[in-house]
């Protein structure tokens, strides 16, 4: 649970410094970055929905681990872009969830890994396994505590010196 709140943590905390410097990226959009951090972790599902399942229903095969990729964010990404009304508000909010997936991968990128190779998060595209620096475990609390100062720094500035000027 802690890694999963600290992607969602660092992608609100990445998305609002983005928002100092475009316009555009309100608060209501950088809820849409956050639930892209979320994406990848949608592999967990599996323990409660099988995949032979989806397959079925689907009419494709299907495994829940291709959600932890790259193309299983695009994937998703564009599914849920769909949900949106415009077309302009389609490409904003694609692009924001594919963003908050990739903050997710990378920052899975830097885990520790018994082999020292992080997963095939680029599938489709590629099989490579980037070797990790190793920098963090993921049931480290230590990770989830530092996420949280830095979003309270983050939401400090943008509450009460507001950088960007919006309000």
């Amino acid at each position: 649970m802690g890694d999963l709140l600290s992607h969602v943590l660092f992608a609100f905390a990445a998305f609002t410094v983005a928002g100092w410097a475009v316009s555009w990226l309100n608060r209501r959009w950088v809820a849409v970055g956050m639930v892209g951090a979320i994406l990848p972790d949608l592999d967990v599902l599996g323990a409660f929905l099988d995949g032979a399942a989806v397959s079925a229903a689907l009419g494709v095969p299907f495994d829940w681990a291709a959600t932890h990729t790259l193309g299983g964010v695009l994937l998703l990404a564009a599914a849920l872009a769909l949900l949106f009304e415009r077309s302009s508000q389609r490409r904003r909010a694609f692009g924001l969830l594919v963003a908050g997936g990739c903050l997710h991968l990378l920052i899975d990128g830097l885990k520790a890994w018994a082999d020292g190779a992080n997963g095939v998060s680029l599938y489709p595209f590629t099989w490579w396994r980037n070797p990790t620096p190793g920098l963090y475990l993921a049931a480290d609390r230590r990770m989830l505590v530092l996420v949280a100062l830095l979003v309270g720094g983050v939401w400090l500035v943008d509450r009460y010196l507001d950088p960007a000027g919006r309000e």
